[in-house]
């Protein structure tokens, strides 16, 4: 019996692991697991909503405020000016628990303040 203990003792280290998580630049919003449940559909539905509200000019934290955390953001320093884009999901393409950004609405500010969303305005800045 001693054995069998001290034997269980000793291995106990050994049988430890890690888990590691890499990311593949995308979001997991937790639906995978439950991908036909609707809530992901409403959640897109409602920053499409939201994103129709939005008046240019609009202060960068009213807008955090209104959304709550985006699924990406990006943000640089060109002509003297800082840009920040901020990437909602609107329009998903799976119902696989993943955001990528091509399944969001990216809302661009120009020194803190809202100047365009949408592909149109991304690429204006690019």
């Amino acid at each position: 019996m001693k054995k069998l203990l001290l034997t269980a003792l000793l291995s106990a280290p050994l049988l430890t692991g890690c888990v590691v998580a890499v990311s593949d630049g995308e979001v997991d919003h937790g639906w995978a697991s439950d991908y036909n449940n609707n809530d992901w559909r409403h959640t897109q539905k409602m920053n499409r909503d939201k994103i129709a509200k939005l008046v240019l000019g609009t202060d960068y934290s009213s807008v955090v405020n209104t959304f709550s955390t985006p699924d990406f953001s990006e943000s640089l320093e060109k002509e003297g000016a800082v840009y920040q884009v901020l990437y909602f999901a609107t329009h998903s393409k799976h119902s696989d628990g993943k955001t990528t950004k091509d399944e969001c609405t990216p809302l661009l500010f120009k020194d803190g303040k809202l100047v365009g969303f949408g592909e149109t305005a991304l690429k204006a800045l690019l």
